[in-house]
């Protein structure tokens, strides 16, 4: 029986995960061994081939959905959907996250050792003004040498407008984009048969590094952030597939997995990119030139995963201290998670620069975050898949009402005529 890419994912997910926890319980020794020569080679190798490609797929398809969408005010439209969407999302992420921490403790289990959080030190991150102003870059160039996906975004919807208003002129220009994009899918094809190779190996020297080891005393903490991202994933995804987009959201999930098994095993919504739009545009019908507009930039900006992880590591971390929040703190933590969402994009280890600011707008030791990072690694794998799959839903609903709103466009032209 021929398997298909999705059960292969999802079989090497698994053999990952066995493979890993095996070696860390019962051969410590194989790890070392098997780990630097082939387990890490094998999840980076594929990692360095997916991201290889990340750049000129978010300039290409950016380009061609804006060139796509034509009518300036119509980008405009779609771009305060797509914005709206991920910061409501991100508030009701972290109000999940908070309600979820409060009901179950995870910072009441005995047996927390303080002493791993000492010395902890998280780099600042850029002011929101700051962020916002850099949006334009002043070299596209190195912008995009150095992975800056806010900056490539704004370089490639200038290009798109400017092929939109030259028309006919630049048609030569805009079929070299066409051409470009293809290459690009071809090529995601090609490396995709690589995957159950590069996610069995990244889960497998993810899993046999921290064993269950670093569960022994947060196991209650991890299971609150997991419960937190499934009730993230099936209630605010699924009504919004469910109401806005007015599909399926069991349809919308099971389409969606392979996409969500990659991300799981990247732990990267960019690294991810390649596959989710191929996903949304070839199986959930979603609009090129919406997916090439929305995605990308739901990538970069859209950190629900991230924002729930907040919200149960900033309860835990005050629990741990033994310190009470006041309503007013925590309405601070919701405002303050949502524009560093924001403010952060594109900033590396962004999760726990995000969390520091949020712990130090409350007045929360920061070097608490010492005490998650044991199992922060398993976590983000699961909160990419559900990011990315934030990002499917805004395009979905978003192509969906586009569609409806075409419709009634043609219809009340055909009224008048």
């Amino acid at each position: 029986m021929k398997l298909n890419l999705t059960t292969k994912i999802i079989l090497a997910l698994i053999l990952g995960a066995i493979v890993g926890l095996l070696l860390n319980l019962f051969a410590k020794d194989w790890f070392d061994v098997l780990d630097p020569y082939l387990l890490t080679p094998l999840g980076q190798i594929f990692l360095n081939l997916i991201s290889m490609l990340v750049v000129p797929i978010v300039f290409l398809s950016i380009v061609l959905g804006t060139a796509g969408l034509g009518d300036p005010k119509k980008l405009g439209r779609i771009g305060l959907k797509a914005v709206s969407f991920f910061l409501i999302t991100t508030c009701i992420a972290i109000v999940i996250g908070l309600l979820m921490a409060y009901a179950i403790d995870p910072g009441m289990v005995e047996g927390i050792d303080k002493s791993q959080a000492e010395g902890y030190k998280t780099e600042d991150a850029p002011p929101v003004g700051e962020t916002l102003l850099n949006i334009i870059p002043k070299n596209p160039i190195a912008s995009m040498s150095e992975g800056n996906m806010l900056q490539i975004i704004a370089f490639a919807i200038f290009i798109g407008l400017g092929l939109t208003a030259l028309g006919d002129k630049t048609k030569g220009i805009l079929k070299l984009f066409e051409q470009g994009n293809d290459l690009m899918m071809y090529l995601v094809g090609i490396v995709m048969k690589f995957a159950p190779y590069g996610t069995f190996g990244l889960l497998a020297s993810a899993i046999g590094s921290q064993g269950l080891s670093a569960l022994k005393a947060m196991w209650l903490y991890f299971l609150v952030v997991l419960l937190g991202l499934i009730v993230h994933g099936a209630v605010t995804y699924g009504s919004a597939v469910g109401f806005l987009a007015k599909k399926n959201p069991i349809w919308f999930f099971k389409t969606f997995s392979p996409a969500m098994s990659v991300a799981f095993g990247t732990s990267s919504s960019n690294a991810t990119l390649p596959v989710s739009m191929e996903v949304a545009q070839d199986k959930l019908k979603v609009s090129k030139s919406v997916s090439s507009f929305v995605q990308p930039l739901g990538a970069t900006i859209n950190m629900d995963g991230t924002a729930i992880m907040q919200g149960v590591a900033t309860v835990f971390i005050a629990q741990v201290y033994g310190i009470d929040l006041t309503l007013e703190q925590l309405v601070t933590v919701v405002l303050t998670a949502v524009l560093a969402s924001i403010g952060t994009a594109g900033v590396p280890g962004v999760g726990l620069i995000m969390l520091a600011m949020v712990l130090n707008s409350v007045g929360l030791p920061v070097e608490g975050i010492g005490l998650i990072l044991g199992i922060d690694r398993l976590l983000d794998m699961a909160r990419t898949a559900i990011n990315i799959s934030g990002d499917a839903a805004c395009a979905l609903y978003v192509s969906e009402s586009e569609k409806k709103r075409t419709i009634k466009e043609q219809r009340g032209e055909s009224a008048r005529s």
